[in-house]
């Protein structure tokens, strides 16, 4: 790591009437924003961070089965300083939390992520960011959401996701052939998700899988997935990234050896993190 990180937390993104404010935290790298740029609102009055220019931004989708999870809890092995530590190598990082499905169903969490991205785009000059260097960052149902906005037309340089679910409606079955306990189910994450279960809402179930909107104008994506993983398989990643190359998109697909969900039996969990800001690095053009 080199560098200071500058935190500004509690940024409100989103405000929808019923719900919650929806909050993000970010992570700026070389000591960020000043604190007399930062009134009650979040936003600088102000100031711009000297980092030496703006910086990249990664927006960084929790997991957590969409009905649970915070932006201020990034997967156990990673440690709680894995967004400075982010911060600290030049990225800055926008750690959101979305709707969750007790709150509302989808497509409500991938609205909020969209408007993220949003919120990031537009108010990057005041805190120093690079709004056409913006990327997706998600692990599990948070990179399923991350590969979702960026497929259906949110503009983003490219994603990163850790063994997502792309398609819905076919994973109960993967999960079976995988050796895990499918549970398709009223009471599953993916029907709380949906609103029933997918196969009783097989258009909901295609429109919300990644897998169904791969295309030719997909932004770069690295998928890493666990090759034990069996709560979900990794051909889930599999089944994306030949989506992906089959329409003529930049796809890129790492199987860890050992490693389950959560990178549980990974060998080298930080060498996944190095592949994954490395990638991220090339479609920054960051040396």
């Amino acid at each position: 790591m080199s560098g200071t990180v500058r935190r500004v937390p509690d940024v409100r993104y989103g405000e929808i009437p019923g719900y919650r404010p929806l909050e993000l935290d970010l992570y700026l790298p070389d000591g960020g924003v000043p604190d007399h740029c930062v009134p009650d609102h979040g936003v600088p009055d102000h100031g711009v961070p000297d980092h030496g220019g703006p910086a990249p931004v990664i927006v960084h989708v929790h997991g957590g089965g969409w009905r649970r999870g915070s932006r201020r809890e990034p997967l156990p092995l990673l440690g709680a300083g894995f967004y400075d530590a982010l911060a600290a190598e030049g990225f800055a990082v926008a750690a959101i939390d979305y709707r969750l499905s007790g709150e509302a169903r989808f497509p409500a969490p991938l609205e909020d992520v969209r408007a993220a991205v949003g919120w990031v785009r537009d108010h990057a000059a005041a805190y120093g960011l690079d709004a056409g260097r913006v990327f997706l960052w998600g692990d599990s149902s948070g990179g399923h959401l991350a590969l979702l906005a960026a497929l259906t037309g949110t503009k983003v340089a490219g994603v990163v996701a850790w063994f997502p679910v792309t398609d819905l409606a076919g994973l109960p079955a993967d999960v079976a052939e995988a050796g895990g306990v499918p549970d398709a189910g009223p009471e599953s994450r993916e029907a709380q998700l949906l609103g029933a279960p997918a196969s009783s809402v097989p258009e909901l179930a295609r429109q919300a899988s990644p897998v169904t909107h791969a295309g030719p104008d997909a932004p770069p994506v690295l998928l890493m997935h666990g090759a034990a993983d069996d709560m979900v398989p990794a051909v889930q990643s599999i089944r994306l990234a030949e989506a992906l190359s089959a329409a003529g998109a930049a796809a890129e697909l790492e199987i860890v050896p050992g490693a389950t969900h959560f990178w549980h039996g990974a060998a080298d969990v930080a060498g996944i993190v190095s592949r994954s800001t490395g990638f991220l690095r090339a479609q920054a053009s960051l040396g």
